[in-house]
């Protein structure tokens, strides 16, 4: 039997158990692997891999509310430490170098159904939605466009058989972590296939083999050349080129038709400014049936080809190394409120961990970042080229636009209004001159601002490459110019040769690229806001 003595005793230490417990659980202990359930987002993969969007050329996003009260109505059924992952498994996983696939071509050359294709190949896609799909597009009398509804989420896409908005996706390989961007091939989107692969490490340009459609693409107007200049201006070093359709009854897997077009692509990305021998890689490939994607192509099919399949060329493809200990810069292509505010974008430059400081530029407006996330996975740290959402404190969704940049608060990133540019005129339209007053809308990472020519310093030399003395007035097609941009709003830049992703930027005038350029020269600090 209990003395009276002991029960209170018993009631004493059960009451300091429970103050303990209710301790730590509202903040004050917790254990290494658990966080409290406010602090954790749990996406839902699919809804991940297909339908988050990339803003469009108006800076608008496609994520809309519903999407985020459907995120955030799955969160209850998760418990913290299903989702939190243990900081030596993500080190562990994230051994695996990370690369951003941009692919690009003229539209209906096969860019989304490749893209379904290989989602499907690395098994984020599986047989039942494959078949819910394919029925989706009988129904719609387009057979052949299932594969592409994986990428084309929207109805619009899906009705006219044509992406609008650039889709994004995830998949891996043994040793790579790619994020596909699927970008618009017809010429009326442009601004966002810039929007897409200004984010891109890899470029994979599509072609179709089918006879006439190649044709289409290449000649002049066709989007082949423009999307070909504007990735290498938008700093896509290397280029896989795929010659698509080659299933097709016209072509029938033939050798001549692959050859000729290898010969007439040869020359032009050359003159686009790539080394055709050491980052351009060719390959035919049949997107709507998957032959030589994941593995090596069948001689039965093809008895003439002996070369890699399209997932070892990407496996293998070496990329320019980005400094993960200089000052840290991620341009912020969209943002949203999810228990706070939260912003998404690629990591240009350094690195960012939980607990930072950072500056939202070109505000100046300090925050701190709450939580890191690199696809669904929460994680404590991330470096260069990785896609991040970032959770941050200190500042309201409404405040920050696309295209501001988060940044070291130590060496924070310049803030300008004009800036010096090296330009190389392309192809101006008709009865226009490029003389100071010349106005054009500027793409420079995720900003799409407008501009005026204020000042041509001088012509560069294209054999010297030294500045001609002659003072200039105007410039032609094809010449290369120094000369002084001006913006209307502040944004956010670096010099070319600091930070090339920040520096590169088009020039584009009534749907058409004028003119590529890179960033040679920042007013001083004292001047820059």
């Amino acid at each position: 039997m209990l003395l009276p003595s002991m029960i209170d005793n018993l009631e004493e230490e059960i009451r300091s158990l429970q103050l303990d417990s209710a301790e730590e659980i509202n903040g004050v202990v917790y254990p290494e692997d658990v966080r409290p359930e406010e602090e954790v987002e749990v996406v839902d993969k699919m809804e991940e891999v297909l339908h988050w969007r990339l803003p469009d050329s108006k800076g608008e996003t496609t994520v809309n509310s519903e999407e985020h009260s459907d995120i955030k109505g799955k969160e209850k059924d998760v418990s913290p430490a299903e989702n939190v992952r243990s900081l030596d498994e993500m080190e562990e996983e994230n051994k695996k170098r990370h690369l951003n696939v941009v692919f690009i071509g003229h539209v209906d050359a096969g860019k989304s159904t490749m893209g379904g294709q290989i989602l499907f190949l690395s098994g984020q896609v599986d047989d039942r939605t494959i078949q819910k799909y394919e029925k989706e597009a009988k129904d719609k009398s387009r057979e052949s466009w299932y594969m592409a509804y994986i990428m084309d989420t929207n109805e619009e896409e899906r009705v006219k058989g044509k992406t609008v908005e650039v889709g994004r996706a995830h998949f891996e390989t043994e040793s790579t972590r790619f994020t596909i961007l699927d970008a618009p091939g017809h010429k009326s989107y442009v601004p966002n296939m810039i929007s897409g692969a200004s984010q891109a490490d890899v470029g994979v340009l599509v072609i179709s083999a089918r006879k006439g459609e190649f044709e289409t693409g290449y000649e002049r107007g066709g989007q082949t050349r423009e999307h070909v200049q504007l990735a290498k201006t938008l700093g896509v070093s290397k280029l896989v080129v795929v010659v698509n359709k080659m299933d097709e009854p016209t072509v029938n897997w033939a050798k001549e038709r692959y050859d000729e077009i290898v010969d007439k692509m040869t020359p032009f990305l050359k003159s686009s400014g790539y080394n055709v021998k050491k980052d351009v890689n060719f390959l035919p490939i049949s997107g709507l049936v998957g032959a030589n994607m994941k593995t090596r192509m069948d001689k039965s099919v093809c008895s003439w080809w002996s070369g890699p399949c399209l997932f070892e060329i990407l496996d293998t493809i070496e990329v320019p190394v980005r400094d993960p200990k200089g000052p840290f810069r991620m341009p912020i292509i969209d943002k949203f409120k999810d228990m706070g505010t939260v912003v998404m974008g690629k990591v240009e430059c350094g690195t960012v961990t939980e607990g930072d400081s950072l500056l939202v530029m070109p505000n100046k407006t300090q925050v701190k970042v709450v939580a890191v996330y690199i696809d669904e996975n929460k994680v404590r740290r991330a470096g260069p080229a990785e896609n991040l959402r970032i959770r941050i404190s200190g500042i309201d969704d409404e405040d920050i636009l696309s295209g501001f940049v988060l940044s070291s608060v130590v060496n924070p990133i310049h803030a300008v209004t004009e800036f010096v540019a090296q330009l190389q005129i392309l192809d101006q339209l008709e009865n226009a001159i490029f003389t100071p007053g010349y106005k054009a809308v500027l793409h420079i990472h995720a900003i799409v601002e407008e501009c005026e020519i204020t000042e041509l310093i001088h012509q560069i030399d294209p054999k010297t490459r030294k500045p001609m003395k002659k003072k200039v007035l105007f410039v032609k097609n094809g010449a290369i110019v120094n000369c002084r941009v001006q913006v209307n709003n502040t944004i956010c830049i670096e010099k070319f040769a600091d930070v090339p992703q920040l520096g590169r930027f088009t020039l584009r005038t009534e749907g058409k690229t004028v003119a590529v350029g890179k960033v040679i020269e920042l007013p001083s600090t004292g001047s820059s806001s």
